[in-house]
């Protein structure tokens, strides 16, 4: 049914934003986990200076960058830092399943315009009916190229009801 149709395509448009938002989570939780390996010598060092201003100075840079990736495991919760290794299978994980749900998602679209070109060409075909059975009645001469103009107006404006934003 149609219903049920449209349902599937908005969960699988849910699904989609989600494992977008996902991969971008996963991104910089990445980005920190580098950074943070990477300065983490020089913010050990930085301590046993006993937070030198000198050296602050010297290593400003990498201690910012170590003291953010600090702070965003903190506002994550992570407690022990992460494995650059099961982030990547989590990212390729959540990826795979993206590519699956859009093509599922490009499926069902399709298959929506598909019974709506059906239904404009069936429209098309009564308007055109009635339209010639009017003309004949008045012994008028029907103008061939407006009705077929306001036929695909007709599956144009049908068409852009149900799939094309």
């Amino acid at each position: 049914s149609a219903a049920s149709d449209v349902y599937k395509r908005q969960t699988l448009n849910a699904s989609i934003k989600a494992a977008e938002r996902r991969l971008s989570e996963i991104a910089v939780l990445k980005k920190h986990i580098l950074n943070y390996s990477k300065t983490r010598d020089t913010y050990v060092a930085y301590r046993k200076s006993g937070y030198s201003k000198k050296f602050f100075e010297i290593h400003r840079e990498q201690i910012i960058l170590h003291k953010a990736a600090k702070e965003a495991f903190d506002q994550l919760g992570v407690k022990k830092l992460p494995r650059m290794k099961d982030s990547n299978a989590e990212y390729a994980e959540v990826r795979a399943g993206k590519k699956k749900a859009y093509a599922e998602y490009r499926n069902a679209r399709a298959e929506m315009l598909r019974e709506g070109q059906q239904k404009c060409g069936t429209v098309l075909f009564h308007w055109r009916r009635k339209n010639s059975k009017r003309s004949s009645r008045r012994n008028l001469q029907t103008d061939n190229s407006r009705g077929e103009e306001m036929g695909s107006q007709l599956c144009f404006i049908k068409q852009n009801r149900h799939g094309r934003r």
